[in-house]
């Protein structure tokens, strides 16, 4: 994988509020759960200032893309989201001064889609009853109808968003936690997991991936099923995964009240990750993982989540 050019960080240092991406914080945990000798400790990526580590991958992506000369204020940035990456798109669209038009189920929460539209982005609601998918297959029937109006490189094929991770979130784990055993997060894209688990893979191969993954339905929000007859992302890179846990979205709830309840609010798929470390901490006892923290739990708050 090619690092990060001085081209790339010329670029975005002409944009101040983009420097602000990165270099969160990593938090041990300490929950009221008994892991004997282990430690867990979650990387803080909701404090990026779109509320969401998707605002590495998609800065990443589009400043590559403009570079690169593919992407230019003559074309409409176009993509699916669940959410988190349409915020971050949004917001990142509005810094650079690019359109940007998103494809979502109507189900996301209405958190997200207020700070989409607070950015100016255009939103195009898909069934919610037809699961994420039928998001994929929009976008693209959108691109195909128009392709000179929009600018379309599918977070789900872009090299991009693991590369992202495997530059950053990755090298930044690695300086935190030297220790590191396990590392938990899930399928989304698949870029997290992918780009993380191959850089610390590289450092130490004895380092342990392991996977969430959701029920078909309800889900858990930001994850994606990996069952068959579901897309499965071209990045996602499933030999990286040396585990794969089912959590449901009732253990996901209930992890994230927890948390909640000693002063952490994070979202769904946090309580998912987190969820899961636990469940891999108290069979092993020993060891020291990280996961992450991936948005704020404000986006959650019409959803019934916190009661």
């Amino acid at each position: 994988m090619l690092p990060l050019s001085q081209e790339y960080l010329n670029f975005i240092a002409q944009y101040p509020p983009l420097l602000a991406i990165g270099n969160t914080p990593m938090v041990k945990l300490k929950l009221p759960v008994d892991i004997g000798d282990a430690e867990i400790n979650a990387k803080y990526e909701h404090l990026n200032p779109g509320g969401s580590l998707k605002d590495r991958p998609v800065m990443r992506m589009l400043v590559e893309a403009i570079l690169s000369g593919e992407l230019d204020k003559s074309k409409t940035i176009l993509d699916a989201t669940s959410g988190n990456a349409g915020i971050a798109y949004a917001m990142i669209g509005a810094i650079l001064g690019y359109k940007v038009a998103l494809v979502m189920p109507e189900n996301a929460s209405e958190e997200r889609k207020k700070r989409i539209k607070a950015h100016g982005a255009e939103i195009i609601y898909t069934d919610a009853m037809l699961g994420y998918d039928e998001a994929l297959y929009e976008v693209r029937r959108r691109y195909e109808a128009e392709p000179d109006k929009y600018y379309y490189r599918s977070q789900y094929d872009n090299e991009n968003n693991p590369q992202a991770h495997y530059d950053t979130t990755a090298e930044e784990i690695l300086n935190q936690v030297p220790g590191i055993t396990h590392f938990v997060a899930g399928v989304g894209t698949g870029g997290t997991i992918t780009g993380i688990g191959h850089r610390l893979k590289e450092h130490n191969s004895d380092i342990k991936i392991v996977g969430i993954n959701p029920p078909e339905w309800p889900g858990v929000e930001g994850l994606k099923p990996l069952s068959e007859g579901h897309i499965i992302p071209s990045i996602f890179d499933a030999n990286v995964v040396d585990e794969m846990l089912e959590i449901d979205v009732d253990e996901c709830y209930k992890m994230s009240q927890l948390m909640a309840s000693v002063g952490m609010f994070a979202g769904q798929s946090s309580g998912a990750y987190v969820q899961g470390a636990y469940e891999v901490a108290r069979r092993e006892r020993r060891g020291c993982f990280v996961t992450i923290f991936n948005d704020i739990g404000e986006r959650y708050l019409s959803t019934g989540m916190w009661g």
